[in-house]
């Protein structure tokens, strides 16, 4: 078998030396992220279900979920929720196989509900939220095109392509850094600091400005004088982290639309904006390797959510991130290395219309060299492509 796998050198001017880069983060708690989480988890646990109901992964996609916000009045000591958060459960899933029912609506409420209350330990789940679950089922030409992957490699659902682009730059790795950091070190010993959080990093030639804006929760937070020393420790905490990745100087700042003098401050119950007025949406946010890059090529398609068997916008993208990231780790002379994979529906995901990689080369490295190396690790991960698959189901891999 042959794959179309172009290999070429890229002219450009590598991002660490361009003066300006942006990289946006939205975290958990996030009414982007948290469509995305909720959508994410309600397809793993229906191809769960499928599997263990028939034997195989059966068609759906729900990638089309809504946060809309509810209202709140958050008060230093504790507050309340108002009228709950609305999440809208829409897309496609196969409710009858072979004359064997699958209450697919109720796995999703259930995974939903789950994710959730693992989010935002915070809410009161009987009274804070509401789920409501309007999945249909799937169109006809998709779920035969579908069907037509049983016993062989699945075939393309759509015409559609993923991206992915390796090593990350210090900003790229400063952002996820400090994110992982938040969740992993900083709530567990300051239980104020909520789930949504925001990082907005910019560089500046070589000054980076980290604006961060997190939710903090009301019931762990006396008064506006606890407010500001926790901003304060935030603020120095983070600034510690960020030096880590870099040599470079290191500016945050945290909340910057406070107004302390009439303690008009980023304040909440639960630990996210969705309970005041900020909606989300699934595909909104974060891109499949975790960022919003806008100095690099993306992709448009929302990962989570999409099964996770021929649909190229969860797949591709999944891979084209692995692609080049293992280019780097195993080929030298790479600097850079851009992954464009496009599919044609209908035909086996593992023959894409074409799998690109574009590569900026370090001083003295050869493409010549380089590429039958590149190539043989392309064509290495589109003959074990369904391995996505099964990380993905196994939630070893994050959409976002």
């Amino acid at each position: 078998m042959t794959r179309n796998i172009s290999v070429e050198v890229l002219d450009q001017i590598p991002i660490e030396k361009q003066r300006i880069e942006l990289v946006e983060r939205k975290c958990l708690g996030h009414p982007d992220s948290l469509a995305d989480g909720v959508a994410e988890s309600i397809s793993r646990a229906l191809s769960r279900a499928y599997m263990e109901e028939c034997g195989a992964v059966l068609h759906h996609n729900t990638d089309q979920g809504e946060v809309v916000a509810g209202e709140s009045i958050p008060r230093f000591g504790g507050g309340r929720i108002t009228k709950p958060i609305y999440f809208l459960i829409s897309g496609r899933a196969t409710k009858i196989f072979d004359g064997v029912n699958i209450p697919a609506d109720a796995i999703a409420v259930e995974a939903a509900r789950s994710y959730i209350s693992g989010i935002l330990p915070t809410l009161n789940m009987d009274r804070d939220i509401i789920v409501d679950c309007r999945m249909g089922a799937g169109s006809t030409d998709l779920c035969d095109v579908f069907r037509s992957c049983e016993g062989r490699v699945p075939r393309a659902n759509d015409t559609s392509f993923g991206v992915g682009h390796a090593p990350f730059s210090e900003a790229e790795s400063i952002t996820k850094g400090v994110s992982a950091f938040i969740d992993e070190n900083l709530r567990p010993r300051y239980p104020v600091i909520g789930q949504d959080c925001k990082i907005m990093c910019l560089r500046d030639g070589d000054t980076f400005t980290l604006t961060v804006a997190t939710a903090f929760v009301d019931r762990y937070c006396s008064g506006i004088t606890e407010y500001i020393e926790q901003k304060r420790v935030l603020t120095e905490e983070i600034t510690a982290v960020a030096k880590n990745f870099t040599k470079r100087n290191v500016n945050v700042t945290i909340n910057t639309a406070d107004d302390l003098d009439s303690a008009s401050v980023f304040l909440t119950v639960s630990g996210t904006s969705a309970e005041m007025g900020d909606d989300g949406s699934v595909g909104r946010g974060n891109r499949a390797n975790g960022l919003i890059t806008p100095n690099r090529p993306m992709s448009m398609e929302a990962t989570s959510g999409k099964n996770p068997v021929n649909h190229i916008g969860k797949i591709y993208n999944l891979l084209a991130t692995r692609i080049a990231q293992d280019c780097v780790a195993r080929v030298d002379g790479i600097e850079e290395i851009y992954i464009r994979m496009l599919s044609q529906i209908g035909y086996p995901i593992d023959q894409p219309h074409v799998a690109s990689a574009q590569i900026l080369t370090k001083p003295g490295a050869s493409i010549t060299s380089i590429k039958p190396d590149v190539e043989a690790i392309i064509d290495g991960w589109l003959a074990e492509i369904t391995t996505v698959t099964e990380k993905v189901i196994r939630g070893e891999l994050s959409t976002f």
